[in-house]
């Protein structure tokens, strides 16, 4: 599943000065659950990665049904480049669809971005 032209257009050279998670009037929180091949080939780590470079908080781990489930948080924006980051996946992944969920507040505030053990 593809994400919306606008989102995609934010995929190249994206930074962690795109703003802050701790700018709290656009705090965004979003569960995201990603099925294809994306369990044993590195992509939760590839996902730390990319989520510190970016400024995103939250945890990402492994389900058992062979998907992979992030909480993300940060500013809308950050959280667009995060979603087409997951949705594109690196090379070694195949991702055959992705949902994505918005939480509402009031949420839990992350500090750091971490991978959790498998649910």
């Amino acid at each position: 599943m593809r994400h919306p032209p606008a989102i995609a257009a934010y995929r190249v050279g994206m930074t962690a000065d795109m703003g802050t998670a701790s700018d709290a009037a656009a705090l965004v929180t979003r569960l995201v659950r990603v099925r294809g091949r994306v369990q044993g080939i590195g992509y939760r780590e590839a996902c730390v990665r990319r989520a510190r470079a970016l400024g995103v908080t939250g945890w990402i781990r492994n389900r058992m049904d062979a998907s992979v489930e992030a909480m993300l948080q940060g500013s809308p924006l950050q959280l667009e480049a995060m979603c087409a980051w997951l949705d594109e996946g690196m090379p070694a992944a195949l991702v055959e669809g992705m949902e994505v969920i918005e939480v509402p507040a009031p949420f839990p505030r992350f500090d750091r971005f971490e991978q959790l053990p498998t649910l």
